[in-house]
């Protein structure tokens, strides 16, 4: 505080003070004259009161209330801010969510697709892996086939061999096997003769 403010409210002070004692005083007393006196200092008391505060109220008053009325107003300007952010979520929120059952539609078509894709590739290579079981599977049975073929055959000749010999066993008599023998050593030594040397 400066020193003219500072005297008037040491001066202020010693008003209300002086005035309190009077008041006091013509209380006591009861007189008519110390009672328009007290009036007087009354009325006197609440002018340099009412002073006060308006010399207060004027000198401190504009730039309080201005002070609080910017503030006021960065206040309401930060809320419209504030706001305004706060409606652009909402509406980025209420699009997005708008959006939201398409892409879920979108991303059914796409898992359905997908999934018909998968299916199609799983059917085809059990199509090729069941051609290839059943190529192999004929090729083990025309193998198993030949080797039967095979096996029937030795099993002909072995049983045609074995009948031939019970066969000869029975009809080849010592005499027949001498004439036999005689035949073959006859037909050899013509070949050999016939042979050129």
């Amino acid at each position: 505080m400066n020193w003219s403010r500072r005297l008037v409210f040491v001066l202020v002070l010693f008003l209300v003070f002086f005035g309190t004692v009077l008041n006091a005083q013509a209380a006591e007393e009861a007189s008519p004259a110390a009672e328009r006196a007290g009036q007087i200092f009354k009325w006197l008391n609440f002018a340099v009161v009412a002073g006060g505060i308006g010399y207060l109220a004027g000198k401190f008053g504009p730039r309080f209330f201005r002070e609080r009325a910017e503030q006021i107003s960065a206040a309401i300007t930060q809320a419209s801010a504030a706001k305004g952010e706060a409606d652009r979520q909402l509406q980025d929120a209420e699009s997005r969510l708008g959006r939201l059952q398409q892409e879920v539609a979108e991303l059914r078509a796409a898992a359905q697709r997908d999934a018909a894709a998968e299916s199609e590739r799983i059917r085809a290579a059990t199509r090729q892996d069941a051609a290839k079981i059943a190529s192999a599977a004929q090729a083990e049975i025309e193998a198993a086939e030949r080797s039967a073929h095979i096996e029937l055959r030795a099993l002909a000749a072995k049983l045609a061999v074995e009948g031939a010999e019970a066969l000869l066993a029975k009809e080849l008599t010592p005499k027949t096997q001498e004439l036999l023998v005689r035949e073959f050593v006859q037909k050899l030594g013509q070949s050999l003769a016939g042979r050129p040397n």
